[in-house]
């Protein structure tokens, strides 16, 4: 027998567009940079492995490790340590390993719409129940936060929060953070903060919740950091009790991340913010292309994204976002239907930008030879 939990979920949408593409497809899809580890990363990695570091490692991280995660967290608090620190095996296992601790069967948390996949699915695997709130797209993805506090209940438990955020590429206003902070004290709530684009903003300042309450969970990644996807690692930073338990839960899931790539990010940590300007400053390029060219699609109304790398363009034409998908996939180009983020991402496609500008070239103008093709 299957277990309730594995049938209760379905295949991401993403991973479905991507799995069906054919071959030479344009891929708009994945939110995965386009660009190589850091020259001081990838030697590192090399001279880890050459070295013979290649062993298991303690469970929450190699300790030189996560105090230098630890400190690019001192400027808010002077007193964080490595104990608040858990090295995980990507943003997905921290996420997982997040909801794991916190959320228990019959719990409430609250989640974006439209938001990261990830979010509803642990909830339901924990035996939770996640209730999305609405994020407004006229004012550029901000959350309607009068409308999240009426979803609290006595059975919710926590708040999930992504900014700069995916799919939609907002960016948390500093209102927005303060009056969510406060919902989360007055509620006694634990907010759950992915902020793996933390350095991709192109407008306004990025804001991290570390700090703003007592009971915050942050979910970050090196994926989008050093452009490492495929490596697997990422952190976890709580205060140090809920550290701990996180901690025991990421044991039972992968025992330890992987020694090589944690040295390798080590020492990209202390080559210092230099070494992917180069990469933040093209997705910026690309961003300024990419808001410009959907707007001149018949059809398609793009809000402009303040950070990440998506698109998050709505369209007026026939079918499904899921029917516009496919249309688009048999012309040569993946994006993802936006409702496999949500109800309200219902007649949009996430479009990542994490491409070369010949490429998102190409893909506009295929999107513009589909928008001929309905009549738009």
């Amino acid at each position: 027998m299957i277990a309730r939990r594995a049938l209760a979920l379905e295949i991401s949408g993403i991973r479905r567009m991507f799995e069906a593409a054919p071959p030479n497809a344009i891929n708009l899809g994945l939110g995965e940079p386009d660009f190589n580890p850091p020259a001081v990363v990838r030697d590192a990695l090399c001279e880890a492995v050459q070295r013979g570091d290649n062993h298991y490692g303690p469970s929450a991280g190699l300790p030189a490790l996560r105090e230098a995660i630890a400190a690019r967290y001192r400027h808010i608090t002077p007193e964080i340590g490595r104990e608040s620190v858990v090295v995980t095996a990507g943003g997905s296992e921290g996420l997982a390993a997040t909801a794991l601790t916190l959320y228990d069967t019959g719990d409430e948390v609250l989640v974006p719409n439209p938001g990261f996949v990830l979010y509803p699915a642990h909830a339901k695997m924990c035996g939770a129940t996640p209730v999305p709130y609405d994020l407004d797209e006229r004012r550029g993805f901000q959350p309607d936060l009068d409308s999240l506090e009426r979803r609290i209940t006595k059975r919710t438990r926590a708040i999930v929060v992504n900014s700069p955020a995916n799919p939609t590429g907002g960016v948390l206003s500093a209102s927005a953070v303060a009056r969510i902070r406060k919902i989360a004290q007055e509620h006694d709530l634990t907010i759950v903060s992915d902020e793996v684009y933390e350095e991709m903003v192109y407008d306004g300042k990025f804001r991290s919740f570390w700090g703003t309450h007592e009971r915050v969970v942050i979910v970050h990644s090196f994926s989008k950091m050093f452009a490492m996807t495929g490596w697997r690692l990422g952190f976890v930073v709580a205060p140090p009790p809920i550290a701990a338990e996180i901690n025991k839960i990421h044991y039972h899931l992968i025992a330890c991340p992987p020694t090589p790539a944690q040295i390798a990010v080590l020492a990209g940590l202390e080559a210092g913010p230099s070494v992917n300007r180069a990469m933040i400053a093209e997705f910026r390029a690309r961003r300024g292309l990419i808001g410009k060219a959907l707007n001149q699609v018949p059809g398609l109304r793009c809000t402009i994204p303040g950070g990440a790398f998506y698109a998050f363009p709505q369209f007026r034409w026939p079918g499904s976002a899921g029917d516009v998908a496919n249309a688009l996939l048999r012309r040569g180009l993946i994006t993802t239907p936006g409702d496999a983020f949500g109800s309200l991402g219902a007649g949009h496609l996430r479009l990542s930008f994490a491409n070369s500008r010949a490429n998102l070239r190409r893909g506009i103008r295929i999107l513009h030879e589909y928008a001929e093709s309905v009549g738009a």
